[in-house]
């Protein structure tokens, strides 16, 4: 494909826009907005985004974004920088004023960088409104705008897996039916054995079930273990203790005894016969 001028063409720099225009129609962008870059106040631009990222994967759920749920967040981006946008393959084609351009190419470069285009829309809504503001034109504006903090998130550690030792030869293959028949002896077996065999195996199976049921009814009937009594303390064998031990019971006795008695017990009889008569009632 050539580009050639005509005795009619008064502006030589349309050579260079129709070079643009072309590639905007290979890149699939409609003709009634490629025609546009013939205008002198507007420009295209392809943005490369193929390298950006390494992993497929990644690639297309990033691209996703920039597109947004049935288109959305593509036309809020067109909505504010007033530029027409076209994702298309590895590339991302732009067309409108030089300044919705750079504004483009840092929504789409951040996109593919892991950060979200909504930042950069809810950003420029912001500067769209301080600019409709006689005051704050020529004020700074960065007070007014979100400084949003990167949050790093904890990735899920893989579990690694061990590596095994290396072996030449190929692992065994999964033993058939017919191979732990024939361990078992039971495929030589005849039909009529193979039937004894088996309600033999369903017997000893069901056997061993009500035991384990038996079992475990049986655990309730279990008393619980007795407590261990202490001993008594060992009498003394020698005849030294022995004697000791009784010396101490009998003093033991005898203070018991005289701490029982009362004064009435130490007065003699006579004493007592002197009480009686003095008493004023017999």
């Amino acid at each position: 494909m050539t580009v050639k001028t005509t005795r009619k063409t008064f502006d030589p720099f349309a050579i260079l826009k129709a070079k643009e225009l072309i590639k905007l129609l290979a890149r699939s962008v409609p003709v009634q907005q490629a025609t546009k870059i013939m205008m002198d106040d507007i420009a295209s631009d392809i943005i490369k985004i193929g390298n950006l990222t390494r992993n497929k994967e990644r690639f297309v759920k990033r691209r996703q974004r920039l597109i947004g749920p049935n288109g959305s967040t593509l036309k809020a981006i067109e909505l504010l920088t007033e530029c027409y946008v076209l994702v298309q393959g590895n590339t991302v084609s732009a067309v409108g004023s030089h300044k919705g351009l750079k504004q483009v190419r840092r929504i789409v470069e951040d996109c593919m960088n892991n950060v979200h285009p909504v930042y950069n829309i809810k950003i420029l809504m912001i500067k769209r409104e301080l600019s409709r503001d006689d005051e704050l034109k020529s004020e700074n504006w960065d007070r007014f705008l979100p400084k949003f903090k990167k949050k790093n998130q904890k990735q899920k550690k893989t579990a690694r897996k061990e590596k095994k030792p290396y072996t030449p030869f190929p692992p065994l293959p999964p033993q058939s039916k017919v191979d732990k028949q024939l361990e078992s002896g039971e495929y030589f077996l005849s039909e009529r054995g193979k039937s004894k065999r088996s309600v033999h195996e369903k017997k000893e199976a069901a056997a061993q079930k009500s035991a384990r049921k038996r079992q475990e009814r049986a655990k309730d009937y279990i008393p619980p273990p007795a407590e261990k009594r202490q001993k008594k303390e060992s009498v003394p064998r020698d005849m030294e203790d022995m004697k000791n031990s009784i010396r101490k019971k009998v003093k033991e006795r005898a203070k018991s005894s005289s701490s029982s008695r009362g004064a009435n017990d130490y007065l003699t009889p006579k004493n007592k016969a002197k009480k009686k008569s003095t008493n004023p009632t017999e």
